[in-house]
């Protein structure tokens, strides 16, 4: 591990935090916050699948 690898991990630490307060703020139920991690998840698989169909062959 060298000092840049433990910058990414503090960074990403951080916006996790910073999601999660936002998410706090809203005071959204559990149930509500899955069902729109599990839409908002689709929906970027379906984005990444659609560009590795139509995209050029590598």
């Amino acid at each position: 591990m060298n000092e840049f690898s433990i910058v990414q991990i503090v960074s990403l630490v951080g916006f996790l935090v910073l999601a999660l307060s936002a998410l706090a703020s809203h005071r959204l139920d559990w149930g509500k916050a899955i069902r729109m991690g599990l839409i908002w998840s689709a929906i970027f698989v379906g984005v990444v699948l659609l560009f590795s169909i139509v995209g050029p062959e590598g």
